[in-house]
């Protein structure tokens, strides 16, 4: 069940009741697959320096965010996506490590026109792959990918080459889309980046798919 108050900012929602267990119950499943395969848990913070995704974000991102300055003046902003920030993390901490395996389980915020399966608050879960040494890996991020679909709907549609939106990508990554979800159908994006490669999976709208 999804509840609202008068003073609510548009694009968010308060979950409660079955929603919920059932949001819990798809959330361990795509814990499940990934952890079989060797990923473990990075836990990220919610507020990130601006230029962060400044310098590696696409322009429809940066319109998207929501920025501000803190108590001292600096750029602040609410993470809108969490792979640059394990870039970051792959450059400043992780340079000596071969394919490090992460998943996460985060809320982002972008500031667009609330519609179903859009939220200005909405959660990602995501995979990532730091400095792959495997040629293969690539092709076990897409199955991954089409597994978790998988758990919600047996009607979606597999793109291997396309053009993401985010500029840190350095080749056509791939997405996965289920059309009986109209406008808002795509639910994952992924591809390579110069620290390694991974993919973005959209709770929310994964929720909407019917089995």
């Amino acid at each position: 069940m999804e509840l609202r108050i008068e003073e609510q900012s548009r694009g968010v929602r308060i979950l409660v009741g079955d929603e919920v267990k059932e949001r819990r119950r798809l959330l361990n499943a795509l814990i499940g697959i990934v952890e079989a395969n060797g990923f473990n848990e990075i836990m990220l913070p919610s507020l990130e320096p601006a230029n962060i995704y400044v310098n590696k974000a696409g322009p429809e991102v940066l319109s998207q965010m929501y920025v501000f300055s803190d108590k001292k003046g600096r750029q602040l902003c609410l993470r809108p996506e969490a792979t640059a920030t394990v870039q970051l993390l792959a450059d400043k901490h992780f340079k000596q490590k071969k394919n490090l395996k992460l998943w996460y389980f985060e809320r982002c915020w972008r500031y667009e026109k609330p519609q179903e399966g859009r939220y200005r608050e909405f959660f990602q879960f995501g995979v990532e792959i730091i400095h792959p040494d495997n040629p293969a890996c690539r092709a076990e991020l897409l199955a991954m990918a089409e597994q978790m679909v998988a758990l919600k709907t047996g009607a979606y549609e597999v793109a291997s080459s396309v053009k993401r939106g985010l500029d840190y990508y350095t080749e056509a990554g791939f997405e996965i889309s289920v059309p009986a979800l109209g406008a808002q159908k795509q639910v994952v994006g992924g591809g390579s980046y110069q620290q390694g490669m991974g993919f973005g999976l959209g709770f929310d709208r994964l929720m909407l798919c019917n089995t």
